[in-house]
C-alpha cells in the first residue's frame, strides 16, 4: 500500500507540468467529442429505423414520428453521457499515455528509456479497443447499478478500477518491456494493479475531479512500474514508490 501511495503523491505533484495539463485538456475536448458524435448517430439512426408506418395484425397500421424518435434518443443518449463521460475521458486519454510516462520518466527516472515504440496504427487500435471496452462494460454494468442500487458505487469501482489499471499498467509496462512481457508483470501483480486502480476510480464519484483521474492513473501506473522493476532488478531510486 506505501507504494501505491507514493506512486500518487508523485503523480499528484506533478500537475503544474505543462504536458499534464495538456493530456488533461486534449482528453476532455475528445470525450466530448465522441459522446456528442455518439448522441447525434444514435438519434439519426433510431429516427430512420422507426420512420414511416408500421402494420400490425389486429392492431392495424401505426404511424411513427421518425424525427420525434430521432431527437428522443438524441437527448436520452446526451443525459447517459453524463455517466459515460468518465470512462470515455480514460479511453480517450490512453492516446496519450505515452505523453504523460515520457514527462514522468524525464523527472524522476531520467537513466531509464522506453525500448520500444509503438506504431501509430497499433496505439489507435488499442486505444479504440479500450474505449469499446469501456463503453460496453459500463452500459451493461447500468443493468446491475438499477438491480442492485445499493451495491452500485462498489461496482463502479471494482468495474472501472480493473479496466483502468489493467490497461494503464499494461501500457506503461509495454514501453519497456514489448507486449508479451508487460502482460506477463500485470499478472504477476494483478491485485495490487487493481487495489491501485480502485483507489485512483474513488474520486471519479466528484465531478470535475473525476475528469482528472486518467492522467493521474498514467503518471500512477508509471511509476509502479518503474518501482517493480528496480524491487526486481535489485536497484534503488529515492524517487521509487517503494
Amino acid at each position: 500500500m506505501t507504494q501505491i501511495t507514493r506512486a500518487i503523491a508523485l503523480s499528484i505533484s506533478q500537475f503544474s507540468d505543462r504536458r499534464f495539463q495538456r493530456v488533461v485538456l486534449k482528453s476532455i475536448v475528445l470525450a466530448i467529442f465522441a459522446l456528442w458524435a455518439l448522441a447525434a448517430g444514435g438519434g439519426s439512426v433510431l429516427g430512420w429505423l422507426f420512420s414511416g408506418d408500421l402494420t400490425l395484425p389486429w392492431i392495424g397500421t401505426i404511424t411513427f414520428n421518425g424525427s420525434l424518435i430521432g431527437w428522443g434518443a438524441f437527448w436520452i443518449i446526451l443525459g447517459l453521457s453524463m455517466f459515460l463521460m468518465v470512462p470515455v475521458a480514460s479511453a480517450m486519454s490512453a492516446f496519450f499515455v505515452d505523453d504523460v510516462a515520457r514527462a514522468v520518466e524525464d523527472r524522476h527516472y531520467p537513466i531509464t528509456q522506453a525500448q520500444y515504440r509503438s506504431k501509430l496504427s497499433e496505439e489507435v487500435r488499442e486505444s479504440l479497443g479500450f474505449l469499446g471496452t469501456m463503453l460496453v462494460a459500463n452500459l451493461v454494468a447500468l443493468i446491475f447499478y438499477a438491480q442492485f442500487t445499493v451495491f452500485a458505487p462498489i461496482i463502479f469501482w471494482s468495474l472501472n478500477g480493473y479496466l483502468i489499471g489493467r490497461e494503464y499498467f499494461y501500457m506503461a509496462a509495454k514501453r519497456h518491456l514489448g507486449r508479451d512481457k508487460a502482460l506477463s508483470v500485470f499478472r504477476d501483480h494483478r491485485f495490487r494493479v487493481w487495489m491501485c486502480g480502485v483507489i485512483l476510480v474513488l474520486p471519479m464519484s466528484v465531478p470535475l475531479l473525476n475528469l482528472f483521474v486518467p492522467v493521474l492513473a498514467a503518471a500512477s501506473f508509471t511509476h509502479l512500474f518503474q518501482g517493480w522493476m528496480a524491487d526486481r532488478n535489485g536497484q534503488r531510486n529515492l524517487n521509487h514508490p517503494r
